[in-house]
Parts: C-alpha cells; sequence; structure tokens
C-alpha cells in the first residue's frame, strides 16, 4: 500500500448549525457541496486540501483526540480567534515549530500549528 495523504478529518459535533458557523466563520474553513445525503445533519468542508467533515452524532468522551490545522502565522490567527470571543492557548514553541490550541463549540480539541525553519 502507498498512502498518499489525509483526505479528510470526521469530528462528532452536538450541534452542526454551530459547528459551521464556528469553522467557517472562526477558522476561516469554506463549505463544499458533495456531501452525501445522510440521515444526520453535518457539513462537508474545505481546509487546504483536505477535508473536515462535521457530523452531527454523539461527541465521543476526551480520549487525547485532536486534530491540527498548519498556520502560517500563528500569533495572527490566534489574535484573529480571540477576537471572536473563542478562548485559544498562548503560543508554545515545540521542537522547531510553535503550537496554540482551542477547543470548537462541542469540545473538540483542535491544534493550530505553525512549522518551525
Amino acid at each position: 500500500m502507498q498512502a498518499l495523504g489525509i483526505h479528510h478529518v470526521s469530528i462528532n459535533v452536538a450541534n452542526a448549525a454551530a459547528a459551521i458557523d464556528f469553522y467557517t466563520n472562526v477558522l476561516g474553513l469554506t463549505p463544499r457541496t458533495d456531501r452525501p445525503d445522510f440521515p444526520f445533519a453535518g457539513a462537508w468542508l474545505n481546509l487546504g486540501d483536505q477535508q473536515v467533515h462535521l457530523l452531527e452524532i454523539d461527541t465521543p468522551t476526551q480520549m487525547g483526540q485532536h486534530f491540527a490545522m498548519w498556520v502560517a502565522d500563528l500569533d495572527a490567527a490566534v489574535a484573529e480567534i480571540r477576537a471572536h470571543g473563542v478562548k485559544v492557548s498562548e503560543p508554545e514553541q515545540v521542537g522547531p515549530g510553535r503550537q496554540a490550541f482551542l477547543r470548537d463549540p462541542s469540545g473538540n480539541l483542535i491544534e493550530l500549528n505553525e512549522p518551525g525553519s
């Protein structure tokens, strides 16, 4: 098998409308129109060349799971997200890069990752 990369990340959310608003208006993802007609609410969103799938189904208990978004300027991203009233951790150096964390409206953990040089 030759893995080619990540196609999508699925995130269980308690309220699809609130999650769509957060992921599009706060984090800047864009909606897709190719989501199948599932029997539960949700959305497919673009995150660069990858996708994030929001599924309005029971959210699992926290077990250290999260997904990370690459950002070009972590300080600017943190400031912009805080301007939306969302709590974000202070950026921290980790290896050659830096990271900060926040939670979506359903409590899912999101990492903002600024690669180092």
